[in-house]
């Protein structure tokens, strides 16, 4: 069991986006989208990175995962808002429903996805 969980864990890593109009499409086209604003000087993103992807795909199967290096791409940090790291937001339908920058913890933002998620993957 532990080993299939850490297979799904390697196969749902955060997609890297490089510029705006990739990460556009990702959250205009998917339903649920996880974006990590990151840098590669910052240690708690790696630190973070990982628990992320691992929470997420264990508690939100349908949600999408993209990780953006604001040290690469400043032009994308810029124009979503991007002032401090570590920064998550989280989109549904295209809409932003939370954004969590700096001290924040993994089961906190479980716990702020949980409703909205289930709210839209629901089957009633």
């Amino acid at each position: 069991m532990h080993q299939l969980k850490q297979l799904v864990c390697q196969f749902l890593k955060m997609k890297l986006i490089s510029d705006l109009n990739q990460l556009d499409n990702v959250v205009r086209k998917q339903e649920a989208v996880l974006v990590l604003f990151g840098g590669r000087e910052c240690h708690v993103c790696h630190a973070i990175k990982p628990k992320l992807e691992e929470a997420v795909a264990e508690q939100f199967p349908k949600m999408a995962m993209v990780y953006v290096d604001c040290h690469e791409t400043t032009d994308i940090c810029s124009q979503k808002g991007v002032l401090s790291l570590p920064t998550v937001q989280v989109y549904f339908t295209g809409q932003r429903f939370i954004e969590l920058v700096r001290t924040f913890s993994v089961p906190q933002l479980m716990q702020q996805i949980e409703r909205p998620y289930h709210m839209l993957f629901s089957e009633v």
